[in-house]
């Protein structure tokens, strides 16, 4: 073990990091400085800071970045419509960059020699958050606990938690780890490791199911300026509270749940279920917004970058030059992707029903059947034989 005298713990509260904060200490004898950033959690950040005092935290900060984090995270890559793998809205990776640059920056504040977080040696979360502390802190020491003692699962962390009368939010009943914020809530572990097994129905949060959802659908209308969301219904509202807005309206109607089985950075292939319904409504009213006001050539190139730029996201490269660069490029994209889309929300589905905007490439005159406009369709037959001369060719040849 190397030597160290102060370190700043990245703390939820939940079980993880609750026997990790205990066990900095006695381990290493140093002084562990609670970190907690509030990125939406709710009522989950209400006890913490009892809870870390009571464990032997020296320090204790909870602060709240939920502002920062929707508007300089989550709708940076909500303009780019990111999905990896064509369904995980990314809730957790696109938290930890966040986290983890503010948990440097306390280092900084607080004169500590090392940072430690409670993600596994087996998870993405290690790679994402040890690859900002180091593209901002190029020499901080990181302890990583899960990759250093002698436990091998939550089971064993109970155990110990129960031993040394820590206080936890699991039971040896519902073992299965969460993690919340403005964007999603996301499940992994104990019962979800069997894909074949569904999800408790209690064990959701954000949302009711599609079945118990309203038998009516409900009609909202969501405005966009540069890319980003910014009112709903006509009502303006800074960033954290529009997502928070959306989230209430898909929780409603049984929107956003999603189950997957998704392949890990490191390695290995791991069940996640998640819950993302403000998010899921946000990414599907951006879309239908960009059907009218982007170039098609300019989509499709931004569309074929998507899947690399959900990796770096994915694996932690937030902080790199490649997401940097790529970004830039997308926000260039955004300038035009103005104006209203309105949704039809009903039982799980949210169905796209209208779209308008100032700066709409879509032209009725020239899609008209009834119309010529500026469009001659006897201009079709050249465009046709020129482009149809290499299939031609080969037919030619092949006879």
């Amino acid at each position: 073990m190397v030597d160290v005298k102060k370190v700043v713990l990245a703390y939820s509260g939940g079980l993880d990091t609750s026997v990790i904060l205990r066990w900095l200490i006695d381990s290493y004898g140093c002084e562990v400085i609670a970190f907690c950033a509030d990125l939406g959690q709710g009522e989950e950040l209400a006890p913490v800071e009892e809870k870390a005092q009571a464990v032997g935290a020296s320090a204790i900060y909870i602060e709240d970045l939920r502002e920062e984090f929707v508007r300089d995270y989550v709708f940076p890559m909500l303009r780019a419509n990111t999905s990896y793998e064509d369904g995980y809205l990314l809730g957790t990776s696109i938290a930890r960059p966040l986290i983890a640059k503010r948990q440097i920056e306390i280092a900084r504040q607080e004169g500590a020699d090392a940072v430690s977080h409670g993600a596994t040696g087996k998870g993405n979360d290690q790679v994402r958050f040890e690859l900002t502390y180091y593209a901002l802190e190029p020499h901080i020491t990181v302890i990583a606990p899960w990759r250093e003692w002698d436990m091998q699962g939550r089971a064993d962390l109970i155990a110990y938690a129960e031993e040394r009368q820590i206080p936890i939010p699991v039971s040896r009943e519902k073992p299965y780890s969460t993690d919340r914020n403005l964007l999603h809530l996301s499940f992994e572990g104990g019962i979800l490791e069997d894909p074949w097994r569904e999800p408790y129905e209690d064990m959701f949060l954000l949302s009711v199911s599609p079945e118990n959802a309203p038998d009516r659908p409900e009609y909202i209308e969501i405005d966009f300026v540069a890319g980003d969301p910014t009112a709903i219904n006509g009502a303006v509202l800074s960033p954290a509270s529009l997502l928070a807005k959306a989230n209430e309206l898909g929780g409603k109607h049984g929107i956003g749940r999603c189950d997957l089985v998704e392949n890990r950075y490191v390695g290995m292939k791991a069940r996640g279920v998640y819950e993302t319904p403000g998010g899921t409504i946000l990414h599907t009213a951006h879309r239908a917004l960009e059907t009218l006001t982007l170039d098609r050539e300019v989509v499709h190139l931004r569309d074929s970058l998507i899947p690399r730029y959900a990796e770096m996201i994915y694996y932690g490269y937030w902080f790199a030059p490649e997401r940097e660069m790529l970004q830039a490029a997308v926000d260039e994209s955004q300038q035009n992707v103005s104006g209203t889309v309105r949704l039809k929300l009903y039982k799980g589905n949210v169905i796209v029903v209208g779209r308008k905007s100032d700066r709409s490439l879509y032209n009725p005159e020239v899609a008209s059947f009834d119309e010529s406009g500026e469009y001659q369709q006897a201009d079709a037959e050249g465009f046709i034989r020129l482009n149809s001369l290499r299939l031609r060719i080969r037919g030619l040849a092949q006879k």
